[in-house]
């Protein structure tokens, strides 16, 4: 499975924005490089160069992609196939980013970003509806069944994360989770409204359109 390796502070600098690819605890401790530096990666600009419009959709489109942690193939497809599904083309696709099943296991608060609940995902520690799924991108429907199984239960990073979610309160709101049971539940299907990552789908539209 293909997928960055590299240092994730990098991208949220190039983005000059929290695109939660950390833990938002561990970043805090390190005196975010994001506070610290506010320009992107590399030596600092002379000058603020103006930014086109093409400049402008690719970053639109590339804080998207790296917030959701796909590649570029994997993101055309999901534009390919938000293009082609009745509703809002900028909507369906981020509706789709959201189904993910890594999405899915970071809104529920088992895991503190979506790269560790890919992990999870490809360690086969995840069941959907009573079967073990190890593919990160496998999508969601309503009423689908998420459980941690039950040999990771006890796993330290599953405690902790469980802790942290309970304290902060921040299990999306379609989603319904028991911790004492280590799981959880799609209860709808998730809207514009649900996505916090400060993005202007629509120039992502514009941008494959051309």
């Amino acid at each position: 499975m293909a997928r960055y390796r590299g240092p994730v502070v990098k991208l949220m600098r190039r983005e000059g924005l929290n695109l939660f690819l950390k833990n938002s605890h561990t970043l805090h401790k390190e005196k975010s490089s994001l506070e610290k530096r506010k320009y992107p990666p590399g030596l600092p600009p002379k000058k603020k160069g103006k930014i086109t419009e093409y400049g402008a959709q690719l970053r639109e489109k590339q804080k998207v992609k790296r917030a959701y942690g796909v590649l570029e193939k994997q993101f055309r497809r999901y534009f390919e196939e938000a293009s082609h599904t009745p509703g809002i083309p900028g909507e369906n696709l981020l509706q789709f980013l959201e189904r993910r099943l890594d999405n899915v296991l970071y809104r529920m608060g088992f895991a503190v970003t979506r790269r560790q609940a890919r992990n999870f995902v490809a360690h086969r520690h995840i069941l959907v509806n009573g079967h073990r799924v190890d593919i990160c991108s496998y999508r969601v429907n309503v009423g689908d069944k998420i459980e941690i199984r039950e040999k990771f239960q006890k796993s330290t990073f599953i405690e902790e994360n469980i802790k942290l979610a309970q304290a902060i309160n921040r299990t999306a709101s379609w989603v319904s989770v028991d911790y004492t049971k280590f799981s959880g539940e799609v209860t709808s299907l998730p809207t514009r409204e649900h996505i916090d990552i400060p993005v202007k789908e629509q120039v992502i539209v514009e941008l494959y359109s051309k």
